[in-house]
């Protein structure tokens, strides 16, 4: 795991989960819509999952701006001034989630069209630094709220996320009506707006996480694989106006070949360096953020194939928590996934290397795609079995542990996000059909040497 990785999500949410977690839980099967219901049929459970999640962009979103709140607590148990706190990156993730949730009708069409409407024209207005988001927004406002003393500026992983999404609307609705086309053109030139070659610190081939209009460069992080970021790669050869040369990619990113290391982690091999994780895998966040509008299916280059880098992966996280080799209480084939979430010691990267006997939903039903049997079952053991002792208003609350009767009701929403796009990825295809049939996307995976095998 990298540095910034573990600083900054220490920093997320230190005081939140500092906080006691309430012990007496809410009667959820009195409120509509949350009795548990055994029995269902895999796609009825996957679309009820789906809807449950969606709803933390729709009816929890920040009043103001209709984004992404970083975090929503049903124990209303909160830090200063959180509720009104927007993360750029759970807004990129969530306009995705709208759009699944529109294309299944859980919102009508005019709804769904006025809401990102809503959100884009807040996004024109709020902060920007050479056309980056900062990683948190006041929702009133739109300005910066430092996420950190330096970090008070562009955040270019993080405006990824969200470019990932801009461009999913922009081919959704370009062939549409005129409000639609309005719509489309907008999401199109605010992801046109990103100053990718700025982030190159004065032409250096590779990219910077940060800038900041009162400390410059002083957070020095270069991003290089492998880890979360490859969008932001892909995005910046894709970019029309503000491009990079495949250079960038190649001794930024791939650190001049040295990100490819095959190895294997529970008996499956992965094609790349997980830096920081000592010859393992990280948290599983890693094979969802990029991949929300980027299709690993066929997808390889030069350093691996991302399809059979995202599975195994995936089942090596799934092996290790089955084999459970620090006994935790409930780890197992019914309840596995390991990756950044809420913990019983403040927040933390689960993964092999940082097991602390928390379970994390997300980590696995966001792997849908790469472990279908493995992530319904334990989808279903997750709703069926441990039922409100982690199911509420917005669906699957972020973590959970067994062994120390850990059961926060609280949400993140960078944790939400994926599970909504990944279900509609693993039923549909539409985030991944629409991403990928962009020209401008196309082209900058070609000029980086990516081939799609069918």
């Amino acid at each position: 795991m990298n540095k910034k990785i573990f600083a900054s999500l220490i920093l997320l949410v230190a005081c939140a989960c500092n906080a006691p977690a309430q012990k007496e839980l809410k009667n959820n099967a009195a409120q509509p819509g949350l009795a548990i219901k055994k029995g269902l049929s895999d796609e009825q459970l996957l679309d009820l999952v789906q809807r449950q999640t969606f709803r933390y962009f729709w009816e929890g979103a920040e009043p103001v701006s209709g984004a992404a709140r970083e975090r929503y607590h049903s124990d209303n148990i909160y830090p200063e001034n959180d509720k009104n706190t927007v993360a750029t990156g759970a807004t990129g993730f969530g306009l995705m989630a709208i759009l699944s949730g529109i294309d299944r009708g859980y919102v009508s069409k005019k709804e769904g069209l006025e809401r990102l409407d809503k959100i884009l024209t807040w996004l024109e207005k709020a902060d920007r630094f050479h056309g980056a988001w900062p990683h948190w927004l006041i929702g009133e406002t739109g300005k910066v709220r430092p996420f950190g003393q330096k970090d008070n500026g562009g955040d270019l992983v993080e405006t990824s996320f969200v470019a990932q999404s801009l461009i999913c609307i922009s081919e959704y609705y370009k062939n549409g009506n005129a409000g639609e086309k309005r719509v489309a053109q907008k999401a199109d030139a605010l992801w046109k707006g990103i100053d990718f070659n700025w982030y190159r610190k004065g032409g250096e081939n590779v990219l910077y996480w940060h800038w900041s209009p009162e400390y410059g460069w002083e957070m020095n992080f270069p991003v290089k694989g492998y880890n979360e970021c490859l969008i932001m790669y892909v995005l910046a050869a894709s970019s029309p106006t503000y491009t990079v040369p495949a250079e960038v990619y190649h001794e930024g990113w791939a650190r001049r070949g040295e990100i490819r290391a095959p190895h294997q982690v529970e008996g499956h091999e992965v094609p790349f360096d997980y830096q920081g994780a000592k010859n393992s895998v990280g948290p599983l966040f890693w094979a969802h953020y990029s991949y929300l509008g980027l299709n690993p299916k066929g997808l390889k280059d030069r350093y691996g194939d991302y399809w059979q880098n995202n599975v195994n992966h995936t089942r090596a996280i799934h092996d290790y928590c089955v084999r459970n080799p620090k006994g935790w209480q409930g780890f197992g084939a019914d309840s596995w996934g390991l990756t950044a979430s809420y913990s019983v010691k403040g927040y933390a990267a689960h993964s092999p290397q940082e097991d602390f006997g928390v379970i994390s939903p997300t980590a696995a039903i966001s792997s849908l795609p790469y472990t279908p049997k493995e992530s319904l079952r334990t989808m279903r053991h997750m709703y069926e079995n441990l039922g409100h002792k982690i199911w509420g208003e917005f669906g699957f609350y972020d973590a959970y542990s067994e062994t120390d009767n850990y059961y926060p009701q609280r949400y993140l929403g960078i944790d939400q996000g994926p599970m909504v796009v990944m279900i509609e990825n693993y039923r549909s295809g539409l985030l991944w059909k629409l991403f990928m049939q962009n020209k401008d996307v196309q082209a900058g995976l070609n000029k980086l040497g990516f081939t799609i095998s069918k």
